[in-house]
């Protein structure tokens, strides 16, 4: 996979696909009676050696990325990757073992490894694991409600998509273009001692683009990449409906879908105002924050703060903990944000990248409220957690990214919800006086409790009397997570409510990515401190 011509910052995690093969191989399921049976083999060995609970987890990870540079093909390439985890209690202790040989002697092998080692790590423990109660579905089925599978599209069909996006950006005076799409198939199935065998079918797309012109009297260049969002979705993610495009703004945006088409066209041309634009004048301003940019300031501050092994210092060494701490949602009064602040856990929502049927531990998903009218209501858990916080049930945040990786808490969906009232992003603009309006992710830090924070966008616009007057350069804000969300004013309603999200996050040691989503309609923030990261006043 090496081969892949972006940037590794743009790559999601491809640690785990490691077999190369055709797309027709791709394209042919592993039965699911032969899946069950080699279940059984390891729940039965594993229920032989002592372990009083197990779960098996097989999977098939396919992944698919095309990639082209200006006016040629870079990679195309296919991967799989095949195998089986098993996961066990003995002893009170968890122990985890992974193959991917397949035959019945190699799985109850790994079975046993598994209580092996958590007959070991029973040594260790202070105290048994503590798990939810959970109930057996018997044999069950979910899959990504796909229009378009993305691995039967001939491939014929996405080169000449991309390579059409940049034809599109050369002529519009890009220097450099590169366009990509990533595509990836979960193919899961399930099963544990509880009595549930459950086989899933998860797809995930990701189109992008980076798109670079120079000044040449200056010798500057200036970048903008693609406002897509990776969705849970297949090709028809890239067939936009007209009727959900939003107008009004500076940027054109669809409500579930997305034009590659337009966007690199419109990225030709802000990019030509990038490289012309003011810098921005340090001071404190009001923020009208897009979706597609809302979404990252979304993960940092509230996302990775509210899972609770952060919060009980559990996870650390990646990324940090999280000021969040039990003591704040045990008072239950304490202010995250104000009273405009309602976001939402959610693993089912349609098209998002963290919707399925049911989690890596087999919990049936849902959704829960975790800041609710600004107050900290609830976290994100898991079986072995649920107890910690008097919950009788999992709320089905368990996954990993691999068959040979444990599962462990993991982000669902979690978004901002929209305004009840009726109010479009250019009705919002019309009352700001003295503003900023931003799209896209682009750089940021956040401190190691996910409280201090920095974020720019890839496209700001200056605000005055109501009015979008220009293009600003080098303008990014900064505020603490708690300082930031009490500055919230105003949502957009439902008709603008978009999702973000990203292909990739990290978590972890040994480090997992897992791909999430965050929705959110245009919202405002009021006197937020804005700074200027080019040093550049004229």
């Amino acid at each position: 996979m090496t081969g892949v011509g972006v940037g590794t910052t743009m790559l999601p995690n491809l640690s785990a696909f490691g077999k190369i093969i055709s797309v027709e191989e791709s394209l042919t399921p592993v039965d699911v009676a032969l899946k069950k049976k080699m279940a059984d083999v390891a729940l039965n060995a594993a229920k032989s050696k002592g372990a009083t609970y197990a779960d098996v987890r097989i999977g098939r990870y396919l992944n698919q990325v095309v990639a082209t540079r200006e006016t040629r093909v870079e990679n195309i390439s296919n991967a799989e990757s095949y195998g089986l985890g098993v996961r066990v209690i003995a002893n009170g202790a968890w122990g985890f073992a992974a193959t991917n040989n397949m035959d019945n002697a190699s799985i109850a092998k790994a079975a046993e490894a598994a209580v092996a080692i958590a007959k070991g790590n029973s040594k260790l423990m202070e105290e048994p694991v503590q798990l939810a109660a959970q109930k057996g579905f018997g044999e069950v089925a979910w899959k990504t409600p796909v229009e378009i599978n993305a691995f039967e599209v001939p491939i014929k069909d996405k080169v000449d998509l991309l390579l059409n996006v940049n034809s599109e950006a050369l002529k519009g005076g890009a220097k450099f273009i590169s366009s990509n799409l990533f595509m990836i198939n979960e193919q899961k199935y399930f099963a544990s001692t509880d009595g549930s065998y459950i086989d899933q079918d998860i797809h995930r797309i990701w189109p992008t683009f980076t798109l670079t012109k120079t000044d040449a009297a200056s010798g500057k260049f200036e970048t903008r990449n693609a406002l897509s969002a990776p969705m849970g979705m297949g090709f028809e993610y890239l067939k936009p409906k007209d009727e959900e495009k939003i107008k009004g703004g500076p940027v054109t945006m669809y409500k579930k879908r997305y034009d590659i088409l337009e966007d690199v066209r419109e990225a030709a041309v802000h990019v030509d105002e990038k490289l012309k634009a003011k810098p921005v004048a340090p001071g404190k301003y009001d923020l009208v924050l897009d979706p597609s940019h809302l979404f990252l300031t979304i993960h940092e501050s509230v996302g990775h703060p509210t899972e609770l092994d952060r919060v009980l210092g559990y996870e650390a060494n990646y990324a940090g903990t999280s000021f969040l701490t039990l003591d704040k949602w045990e008072s239950k009064k304490f202010n995250f944000g104000s009273k405009e602040v309602n976001i939402l856990a959610d693993k089912t929502e349609a098209g998002s990248l963290g919707a399925v049927g049911y989690d890596d531990e087999g919990v049936k998903c849902g959704n829960w409220d975790i800041i609710k009218d600004g107050i900290l209501v609830n976290y994100q858990t898991i079986r072995d957690q649920a107890h910690i916080l008097g919950l009788k049930e999992s709320q089905g945040c368990c996954y990993a990214d691999s068959w040979d990786s444990i599962q462990f808490q993991r982000m669902p969906n979690v978004s901002l919800a929209p305004g009840n009232a009726a109010l479009s992003a250019a009705d919002m603009v019309k009352n700001v006086e003295n503003g900023i309006y931003m799209f896209g992710r682009n750089s940021y830090s956040i401190d190691q409790q996910r409280y201090n924070f920095q974020f720019s966008a890839q496209l700001a616009y200056e605000i005055k009397e109501g009015k979008i007057v220009g293009m600003l350069k080098d303008a990014a804000y900064q505020a603490n997570t708690q300082e930031f969300w009490n500055s919230c004013v105003q949502r957009c309603d439902k008709n603008d409510y978009r999702l973000g999200g990203t292909f990739s996050d990290g978590k972890g040691q040994p480090g997992q990515a897992s791909a999430v989503s965050h929705g959110s309609p245009t919202t405002r923030f009021n006197g937020v401190n804005v700074i200027n990261t080019g040093r550049r006043l004229s």
